[in-house]
């Protein structure tokens, strides 16, 4: 069976074989490369790798690919409560005709999955506030993150804002609470992050300058920069110095029993950007809970 798939802006900068897996089904990723390797998966109808990041109206392409009932496996829409809405909503931190900016909460996804799940996308689908148009994600936030998120209200907003994201002209600060305390006061991490695709391993540059704010025996609140956008790049480099991030049960040293706190100790503070000459500076206000383990811990942050 033939059928070609067009590029939304909310796959942009996204590898081909995780838009496959993610919306065709749970194909095993050696089936994924062999199909675009012999040419029964293409995109724009040209053989690619199973590593191409897509762009917006991008189309994929399928020839004589046997889409299998175990295969399919759709997504479903996360049906938000009037409740839900109106508490996102009361998380906003700018408004205007191009774009909306949050405080996001830490828990919840940007997007859904295959599974019924709470998402920012599905949210605002249902806001007044994009009755005339939708949502467009334009960069990504962990789950387990909080802080600054922009989700643009058109096509042109969105090409734009990934565009600024993409060419890294859009500037992140996160604060970061850490076990232990970190050496150098400033500096760089200029380093290689390893991930896998199935059993194959990838390195991938990744790069943050980084400034502790304030610290103790126990633990570091720092200030990060991150200039490359790495899959769990600041857990990862923190991880790697010795300092995970508390709340981190993903990265942690073995020593480190289960955190008690159950939220990620990371927060996505403020980014800057400029359009036509114009500034933007959006700051997000620490989360309780992050408050309260700055005051535990002992440690200062002079803008809270």
């Amino acid at each position: 069976m033939n059928k070609s798939f067009k590029i939304d802006s909310s796959s942009i900068n996204m590898r081909i074989d995780r838009w496959i897996r993610n919306n065709i089904g749970k194909i095993p990723q050696s089936l994924v490369e062999k199909n675009l390797r012999i040419g029964k998966i293409k995109l724009n109808k040209k053989k690619v790798k199973s590593s191409v990041k897509l762009k917006l109206n991008d189309e994929i392409n399928f020839f004589n690919f046997k889409f299998e009932e175990k295969y399919i496996s759709k997504k479903v829409k996360y049906q938000p409560t009037n409740q839900i809405i109106k508490e996102n909503e009361n998380l906003i931190i700018d408004n205007n005709d191009d774009f909306v900016v949050l405080n996001k909460e830490c828990g919840i996804s940007v997007q859904g999955g295959t599974k019924s799940k709470k998402n920012l996308m599905d949210i605002f689908a249902k806001s007044e506030i994009f009755k005339n148009t939708k949502p467009y994600s334009v960069h990504r936030l962990d789950k387990e993150t909080s802080g600054v998120f922009i989700i643009a209200k058109n096509r042109d907003s969105a090409r734009l804002l990934t565009s600024l994201f993409r060419l890294r002209k859009i500037h992140k600060t996160y604060l970061a609470i850490c076990h232990g305390e970190i050496e150098k006061n400033t500096g760089v991490w200029n380093n290689n992050l390893v991930r896998y695709e199935g059993k194959k391993q990838i390195l991938e540059k990744a790069k943050t300058i980084f400034k502790v704010l304030d610290k103790n025996y126990n633990c570091s609140l720092v200030e990060l920069k991150p200039i490359t956008g790495r899959k769990h790049q600041l857990r990862k480099q923190l991880f790697g110095i010795g300092h995970p991030i508390y709340g981190d049960n993903k990265y942690k040293l073995e020593n480190i029993n289960k955190s008690i706190n159950k939220e990620l100790m990371l927060h996505s503070y403020q980014i800057r950007f400029m359009i036509n000459d114009k500034k933007f500076t959006y700051t997000a206000l620490l989360p309780n809970y992050f408050k309260q383990l700055l005051k535990t811990k002992r440690l200062k942050f002079l803008n809270y």
